[in-house]
């Protein structure tokens, strides 16, 4: 039966609520609360004893023509409504109190700039953390492995190193080649000024040898190879391949960090050698053609001026740059979840990360050294 309809009657500044307020009367009743709702504020008393049956439906209207607070206090209050009808109201009224009241931002543009820098630091935080601990990982795991030659993975070793090496090998020769030859031709412009354009021997063997060439070679295999890394191993992630080696007890970073980290740490540093070889050509090409300094003289100045100790200062960055590029590589990897696009965010985030991390060491390493008189 579908009762008597509901009514909502204005009487002397009190607002009667009367028949059935349920869904089968929704549409009149949905009439009768946005006229009264129209009219301005509902009056300060609100009179219910003629109130029939209530379901959700009738209850959201109640509340909607009531409004959330003033029909959560008359939910509230004893004798007013039965026990059911007065926890529904009260149900209704909070859910629609929660949904009506949008978050309005009163802060100002300083409290919202502080706010975002505080949640990056904290998310910088985190991921130091983070970073801090598969470092960790890693390391306990390269030394319990290493003692035990029969856990050795020889094959993905050798296959990483001519993934990461030999085929990095022509990108980085040619690269730092280029490289070469521009700072060879700004110094050039910069030291005829001076008339010392026979410094930029100098220049061009000085900088490849402590720093373009380690950086160089750094830096495109952070964008090369730590891609790649974080590509492959979210790859399997997504195909539930790591799972798949937990489940049979082998352990993930053994299998497919170990051996990628130790190809880069020998990698890097040949890639490195090639990369001062190759810009001290670029620039000795630049000498003997513009500047008519011959290679002899070249190699003569270079044997001079230079000492072993620069080259030992570049060389000697390379292992530490290979491990952190490795290393952030794979990381990303293993934070991938289920979908193409996570690994897409992440691999860009190994690139970024590895770039940052190679950068701000060796702007770190340059201040230590020159302290040092290294």
């Amino acid at each position: 039966m579908a009762g008597t309809p509901g009514s909502a009657v204005e009487e002397q500044n009190t607002l009667s609520i009367r028949g059935d307020w349920t869904l089968a009367h929704y549409r009149s009743l949905k009439a009768i609360v946005t006229k009264r709702t129209g009219q301005g504020e509902v009056p300060g008393t609100v009179e219910l004893a003629g109130l029939g049956r209530l379901d959700t439906a009738g209850a959201s209207l109640l509340v909607t023509l009531l409004g959330p607070e003033k029909a959560r206090d008359i939910a509230s209050s004893r004798g007013t409504l039965a026990e059911e009808q007065s926890a529904l109201l009260q149900a209704v009224a909070e859910a629609m109190a929660d949904r009506s009241q949008p978050k309005v931002t009163t802060a100002s543009p300083v409290t919202v700039l502080l706010a975002g820098t505080g949640e990056k630091t904290i998310e910088l935080y985190r991921l130091l953390w983070r970073l801090s601990g598969f470092i960790g990982q890693t390391l306990a795991t390269l030394f319990t492995t290493l003692p035990r030659p029969g856990r050795w993975r020889i094959t993905p070793f050798v296959a990483a190193i001519q993934d990461t090496g030999l085929n990095a090998l022509p990108i980085v020769a040619l690269l730092t080649f280029l490289v070469g030859a521009v700072v060879a031709f700004l110094g050039a412009t910069v030291l005829d000024n001076f008339g010392a354009t026979i410094y930029t021997v100098n220049l061009v063997a000085f900088s490849f040898l402590r720093e373009f060439g380690v950086l160089l070679a750094a830096i495109l295999l952070a964008g090369r190879t730590a891609s790649a890394f974080t590509a492959q191993i979210g790859a399997m992630k997504v195909n539930e391949e790591i799972d798949a080696l937990r489940t049979l007890g082998l352990n993930p970073v053994e299998l497919l960090v170990i051996p990628r980290v130790l190809a880069m740490m020998v990698s890097l540093p040949i890639l490195t050698f090639v990369g001062m070889v190759a810009g001290m050509l670029g620039g000795g090409m630049v000498c003997a053609l513009v500047l008519d300094i011959s290679p002899t003289q070249f190699l003569a100045i270079v044997e001079r001026d230079l000492q072993l100790r620069h080259f030992l200062v570049g060389i000697s960055k390379a292992p530490v740059f290979a491990f952190l590029i490795a290393v952030i590589g794979c990381l990303e990897g293993f934070k991938v979840e289920g979908s193409a696009q996570s690994v897409g965010e992440h691999t860009t985030s190994s690139v970024v990360q590895s770039i940052f991390m190679v950068i701000l060491l060796d702007s770190i390493a340059a201040l230590f050294f020159m302290e040092m008189g290294w």
